[in-house]
């Protein structure tokens, strides 16, 4: 599928308004992943996905949320308890060390590619994570720069991606967890 194709399939209307994205792209043969201009800051982008289906067809544009990833997370490691702690450190040192709050200018020339562009032995380290769970450890990788990207950007001061990782590499209850990945900002 070339970019256009793309950029047009994750196109959407909202509020009376065409939101096309700013990148957009196609993961694997399963998910097509695009970002848009947000509106609760001048830099704060909007995430939204497609997943083919199992009729081939694509499924509506959704928005994920924390307790998606954190639900592939949890029957991930129900699976590799082990592997998906590793991962799970991957994604806090992501946190502490690349991720930074965007300017506009930053967001407005933000590829997705460029994002996913992750070095093959990691993604190599954790491909048996993909057998398990929603969603591939490709996507789950750029999906979580992304929100974090969001939280760093939005919320400066902000801990839920950490606070989430903490606490399923602790192996907290999952009512606490789930708790957690459902809690709602304040706007």
């Amino acid at each position: 599928m070339e970019i256009n194709d793309l950029k047009e399939l994750m196109t959407f209307r909202s509020q009376g308004e065409i939101r096309r994205p700013i990148s957009v792209i196609k993961v694997n043969d399963n998910f097509i992943l695009a970002i848009y201009k947000g509106r609760k800051g001048p830099a704060d982008i909007l995430i939204r996905y497609r997943q083919k289906l199992k009729n081939g067809e694509w499924s509506n544009i959704r928005t994920p949320k924390h307790i998606h990833w954190t639900v592939d997370i949890l029957i991930k490691m129900f699976q590799e308890e082990h592997l998906t702690k590793q991962f799970i450190d991957e994604l806090m040192k992501i946190w502490k060390k690349e991720i930074q709050p965007m300017t506009q200018n930053e967001r407005d020339r933000l590829e997705l590619d460029e994002l996913l562009n992750y070095d093959k032995e990691t993604l190599e380290r954790f491909r048996e994570l993909s057998k398990y769970g929603e969603y591939n450890v490709r996507f789950l990788l750029l999906l979580a720069k992304l929100l974090m990207l969001q939280e760093r950007t939005n919320y400066p001061e902000g801990q839920l991606f950490q606070t989430l990782l903490k606490k399923l590499k602790q192996g907290e209850d999952i009512f606490s967890i789930l708790q957690t990945a459902t809690l709602r900002r304040l706007r």
